[in-house]
């Protein structure tokens, strides 16, 4: 027998270890690295966001549209690889929320964890009203039955969001791999549709690059905000930290990736939506379906049908992602003890935050119904809760950026990258989230910036009262998992994995 034959059979025994992970429960070190970035990739929805984003910016910017996209990329860029800085080092399923609580301390990781729910949340409704729209308006255009053309678009959120709730109780890899086949299927066809436009009119491509107005500061800062919008949530494949398999690889590579190609889309529909609207004269400040709109006038009014379906799918898509990653933060604030401890609880045998997901579910639902019927249309609906969820990532991430310089000089590995990356990050992304909130206060839209500000502040009272009553709390948050004693050779012996409670019990040590 040789050394390490040896060294397996009989391993020296190792101390220090715990027995149990403190987010035991979930189905640990369970999904590989395309459940991972499909979990970052559907969230951010680039499908969905690349035929309405590119155009907004367009709407605001004008001809420096290109350059306010790719100021928001590199924006995210920058972010990514600071929330990277956590996610080499630390898996978690609270996410930001965890992280900022580690470099900064309870409170701001709190404030840091509101705004994660909120823009969880938030963004989960926007999906899911936005999917249901576009179903009602296929269903209208296909199967005329004259129903109101809201109610369909409700009922259809109702059903949609009750399949949402089934694929996030039955488990991570069956939510995880629903949404890559439905964002990889939407994706392929519109890289096909750009290469085919910009191909068959190169000739066109200055178009892309010429303004029409003097350059406005102010115009642009705003049309990169909108930009940056479109590129929230990348970072929710943090959230599954404790279920990856090999996390410290394989969630920074998810969210940069993410983010890269996201970015490449976006940069790529708008430069041929630029195109097609000049090629065929038609006025993008008046298309309220630009895939439609030019599949139509390019003689193909079926591909604005496939466009529309993959858009769809890809706001569902979009809303199962981030109700998981809004599940998961919940759930680790009630294994912590900062919320009800029923909501840090799983199902014993799906191993899913399954009373998280029972209590939030209803409640992405319910709010977006409730908009649309207040606003009068879903659209004008999605266009408040759009707001809502990109002031609360937003407000994330900054914390995340101004948290990652202080982790690292604790842990001494502080250098001069991430404190540069960090700093950019931090002051583009509150620039941009001050100017956005300003210019959307006082408009059509001002209760999307107050009724942000009102969560923020009834968050922080929530917080304020629990530290009251048990102020040993402040020290509990920041929960993460490490390794246990059944994941080293020397710590629980085979025989003492199973304890009886179920067939999965080694995945919770």
């Amino acid at each position: 027998m040789d050394a390490l034959a040896r060294a397996i059979a009989r391993p020296e025994p190792v101390e220090g270890l715990a027995a149990r992970s403190p987010l035991a429960g979930l189905a640990r070190r369970s999904v590989g690295f395309a459940d991972v970035l499909a979990q970052s990739v559907s969230a951010v929805a680039p499908a969905g966001a690349a035929f309405t984003t590119p155009l907004l910016v367009s709407a605001v910017a004008g001809g420096v549209s290109l350059p306010a996209l790719a100021a928001a990329l590199v924006i995210a860029l920058l972010t990514a690889s600071t929330i990277n800085q956590f996610t080499r080092r630390m898996a978690a399923t609270g996410s930001l929320y965890t992280f900022v609580a580690r470099g900064l301390g309870s409170a701001p990781g709190y404030v840091a964890g509101v705004g994660l729910l909120i823009g969880y949340g938030f963004i989960a409704m926007f999906a899911l009203a936005g999917s249901g729209y576009y179903l009602a308006t296929l269903v209208s255009r296909l199967l005329p039955t004259g129903i109101d053309p809201m109610l369909l678009a409700t009922g259809a959120m109702v059903v949609l969001g009750a399949l949402c709730l089934l694929v996030l109780a039955r488990g991570i890899r069956l939510s995880t791999r629903v949404t890559l086949l439905v964002e990889a299927t939407s994706v392929a066809l519109i890289v096909a549709l750009i290469v085919a436009v910009v191909a068959t009119h190169a000739d066109r491509l200055p178009v892309v690059f010429a303004a029409d107005a003097p350059f406005d500061p102010q115009a642009f800062a705003v049309a990169a905000t909108l930009a940056i919008t479109a590129f929230v949530g990348f970072e929710s494949s943090a959230a599954l930290g404790v279920e990856a398999k090999r996390p410290f690889a394989s969630i920074p590579r998810a969210i940069m990736a993410t983010v890269v190609v996201s970015g490449l889309l976006y940069l790529g529909t708008s430069a041929a939506q630029t195109i097609g609207f000049d090629v065929t004269g038609l006025d993008p400040a008046a298309s309220t379906s630009p895939a439609n709109d030019l599949a139509a006038a390019f003689g193909m009014p079926w591909a604005g049908f496939v466009l529309d379906v993959s858009i769809a799918t890809s706001l569902f898509a979009c809303a199962v992602a981030s109700s998981t990653a809004l599940v998961r933060v919940l759930f680790s604030m009630g294994r912590e003890g900062l919320l009800p401890p029923a909501l840090g609880t799983t199902h014993p045998r799906w191993r899913t935050p399954f009373v998280a997901s029972a209590i939030a579910l209803p409640v992405v639902i319910v709010v977006p119904v409730a908009a649309a019927f207040a606003a009068g249309s879903v659209w004008d609906a999605m266009t408040v809760l759009i707001i809502f969820a990109a002031a609360g990532y937003i407000l994330a991430y900054v914390l995340a950026c101004i948290a990652a310089p202080v982790f690292l000089h604790r842990i001494g590995e502080l250098g001069v990258w991430p404190v540069v990356s960090s700093a950019i990050a931090a002051l583009g992304l509150t620039a941009v989230a001050v100017l956005y909130l300003a210019e959307e206060s006082s408009g059509a839209r001002a209760v999307g910036v107050w009724g942000f500000l009102a969560l923020l502040a009834a968050g922080a009272s929530v917080y304020r009262l629990r530290m009251l009553r048990r102020p040993w709390l402040r020290h509990a948050i920041g929960v993460y998992d490490h390794p246990v004693a059944g994941d080293v050779l020397g710590g629980i012996p085979a025989a003492e994995w199973d304890d009886g409670d179920g067939p999965d019990d080694r995945r919770d040590r």
